[in-house]
């Protein structure tokens, strides 16, 4: 599956649920108390996250989306952190406040990047608590594109079937990371993400994918769904959907360090791709790639853009070498986030010789990043004539994909490379021989996006024609 970086920035997210304080107090642990066997943990260093639906929102937010929340916090210092926490988000955070029960609160104690501890801080909500949610909700919804419950059992979610009716007038679809035993109060949810444990409790015991498939349908059937997300930790994610084939994916092959939060940042990004306009399987992937990344870190954590963009040009093979036009435009805006300068040329490359090599190394000392389009079969024998090219397009891409200085190939089949530049905006053109810099294909719409345009030497009695008609010759 070909995997794009959604415009999350275009994305509207509403998230419901049980927003918490997680702590994390860090420290050298070297004795064993006297008073009892434990750890003795010298606290030098105190860290405040956002946790559970507060979470979630964070890492949609740190994906670029305009997210509202609504939970509950106490009267007290953490609903305090909280919420200063989620304003310097960026987070639309309208709280009910109980006056009765404390902020939840989870705190860790870590040494040596092992979670020693964790004490939770916690009166679980009433009725009364959440009474304002409706309300809340419903003023909220007619600037969302898609709502997820966060539920984590904390009582905050009292009546997931009103939020769930009211977001369907107000057709926003629904997404649910479930908790518990009985899944009948997310009925009609348009998607509910359970992990495997979760998902097991509720259908019996999954002995095979094909148990899990089946059980699943026999859930999304009784509960009037659309689609169920099994994670699976190390096994992946499953999904699943009413009358279409089953898409298993495997977990991302790199190191688990702390699986706390994994399950937010799915829902999170799955919800958020969905809000940018993907389709479900397109947004299940690029989840088990979020989750790939946020298991590889310590504690509660949440998923940059940056971070996501970096491993799909990764996942899509796109670091260097040929690229697709959509792959380009996702490895530049990873490199132009980096502070990189794009450089870019264009020519035929029919039968590369030292002059191109020498053409290419000066090219790519212009900027940080070398992007080469090559014209296609068609627009060479259109410009020179039958004949023409000696190389196929794909060769001659392969060989300048082997060169030290040139970052990305990409081909074009128009007359000019003028629609690529539009699309790249690179920061310099560069183009090889006499011409000058007005006469450069391209220059005007360069310099109109502030780039630069740049006319280099060529090495002297170098040509593809030269050395065509000296074969032809001997």
């Amino acid at each position: 599956m070909y995997i794009t970086m959604p415009p999350f920035e275009k994305a509207r997210v509403l998230v419901v649920g049980d927003v918490m304080l997680d702590r994390y107090w860090h420290g050298v642990s070297t004795r064993i108390s006297p008073e009892a066997p434990v750890p003795v943990v010298n606290v030098s260093q105190t860290e405040d996250r956002l946790g559970g639906a507060a979470n979630v929102a964070l890492n949609m937010s740190a994906l670029g989306c305009k997210v509202s929340l609504v939970g509950v916090i106490g009267k007290d210092e953490a609903g305090q952190i909280l919420q200063r926490s989620l304003t310097a988000a960026g987070i639309h955070a309208d709280l009910q406040v109980s006056t009765t029960k404390p902020t939840v609160t989870k705190l860790r104690v870590i040494s040596r990047h092992q979670q020693l501890l964790r004490m939770d801080f916690e009166d679980k909500y009433g009725a009364e608590d959440s009474s304002e949610f409706v309300v809340k909700v419903e003023r909220l919804l007619a600037d969302a594109d898609i709502m997820v419950l966060s539920d984590y059992a904390k009582g905050s979610l009292q009546d997931c079937q009103a939020l769930i009716a009211l977001a369907h007038r107000c057709g926003v679809p629904v997404l649910v990371d479930p908790k518990g035993h009985d899944f009948s109060r997310y009925r009609n949810a348009n998607v509910i993400t359970p992990n495997f444990v979760e998902f097991e409790a509720i259908v019996g015991k999954c002995d095979s994918e094909r148990e899990i498939v089946a059980r699943g349908s026999r859930l999304m059937a009784d509960l009037d769904l659309q689609g169920v997300l099994v994670t699976r930790g190390e096994q992946g994610l499953s999904l699943l959907r009413p009358d279409k084939p089953e898409l298993h994916l495997p977990a991302r092959g790199r190191e688990v360090f702390d699986v706390t939060g994994a399950g937010d940042t799915v829902i999170a990004t799955l919800a958020a791709a969905l809000a940018a306009g993907q389709t479900l399987p397109e947004a299940t992937a690029l989840a088990n790639i979020a989750a790939g990344i946020v298991v590889g870190k310590l504690g509660t954590a949440s998923v940059s853009a940056a971070e996501l963009r970096r491993a799909i040009i990764a996942d899509q093979g796109a670091q260097s070498g040929v690229v697709t036009e959509e792959q380009l435009l996702q490895a530049i805006e990873d490199a132009r986030a980096a502070g990189e300068r794009i450089v870019f040329t264009n020519g035929c490359f029919d039968i590369i010789h030292a002059g191109h090599v020498g053409y290419l190394e000066e090219a790519r000392k212009q900027g940080d990043r070398l992007i080469v389009a090559v014209n296609s079969d068609a627009s060479i024998r259109k410009l020179k004539g039958e004949g023409r090219p000696i190389n196929p397009l794909d060769r001659r891409m392969a060989v300048l994909a082997g060169l030290e200085s040139v970052n990305w190939v990409v081909p074009f089949s128009d007359d000019t490379p003028e629609r690529l530049l539009r699309r790249v905006k690179p920061d310099v053109l560069v183009k090889g021989g006499d011409y000058s810099v007005d006469q450069v294909v391209g220059a005007s719409l360069v310099k109109a996006n502030g780039g630069e345009v740049r006319v280099l030497g060529l090495v002297e009695n170098c040509s593809t024609t030269s050395i065509v008609n000296k074969i032809l010759h001997h």
